[in-house]
């Protein structure tokens, strides 16, 4: 079988952001950037899924030269090669399941594993559009995934408890925080993720067009949280609530 998987490189959740004085994009001058935890998950679920039934992990990021380094952490990890399309700057939602259908068509995977949102923009939209544009079955927010033959089975979180979703294969997967624990590469790994393939293609090789679907306007901060009050007793609470507040 064989898995094609994203990586995204994304700003460290630990690190704190800052908008650019024009309100056009957020500083990454010095920011450590990582991969995308949740496509993190979606590599070591593919490497288990691969120690299991046998076949190839495919790892694909879009983004800068850069983007180079969280390839070469999946391939530490296990995956067995990469590709990057090369693009700056960012690409919507859109764009992106379009250069992915076409590195779908290129390399013919069986399953593509996705996190279900990156942690930079939050849209948790290219896999269902990827999926609509190859006409595949699709299971978000996966908690575990089954393959037997053909046959997928995914348990995924949804409000209020677990749904399962059974369909045929070739399909697309999207990673939640609870499906896995993935694994920290070890010294051998990183060793032999230095010679495995890497191959670069730009969005030109691929024939897209990147005239974006949405326009972000700007960014702003969210407004700073006024201090909190201590109130002395329930009828100031009450009082507040009703001619302040306007709650009740």
């Amino acid at each position: 079988m064989k898995f094609l998987v994203t990586v995204k490189r994304v700003t460290d959740y630990e690190a704190k952001i800052k908008i650019k004085p024009d309100g056009s994009d957020i500083v990454t001058d010095g920011v450590n950037m990582i991969s995308n935890p949740f496509d993190d998950i979606g590599v070591e679920e593919a490497l288990r899924l691969k120690e299991k039934h046998g076949g190839e992990v495919v790892v694909v990021s879009i983004g800068s030269k850069d983007a180079t380094k969280e390839i070469r952490s999946a391939l530490a990890m296990g995956a067995d090669r990469g590709i990057l399309v090369q693009h700056e700057g960012g690409l919507d939602s859109f764009n992106v399941a379009q250069t992915l259908k076409a590195v779908v068509a290129e390399e013919s995977p069986d399953c593509v594993i996705m996190g279900k949102q990156a942690i930079d923009d939050d849209s948790n939209q290219a896999a269902q559009i990827l999926a609509e544009m190859l006409g595949w079955g699709q299971a978000t927010q996966a908690n575990t995934v089954t393959i037997e033959g053909d046959d997928i089975t995914v348990i995924r979180e949804a409000d209020g408890g677990l749904e399962t979703v059974a369909m045929k294969l070739p399909a697309i997967v999207t990673t939640d925080l609870r499906l896995n624990e993935p694994r920290y590469p070890n010294l051998p790994g990183i060793m032999k993720a230095k010679r495995k393939p890497l191959a670069e293609k730009s969005l030109g090789d691929l024939g897209i067009d990147v005239t974006p679907h949405v326009i972000v306007k700007g960014l702003e901060a969210p407004a700073e949280k006024a201090a909190g009050q201590i109130i002395p007793d329930v009828a100031t609470l009450m009082d507040k609530l009703q001619n302040e507040a306007k709650a009740l």
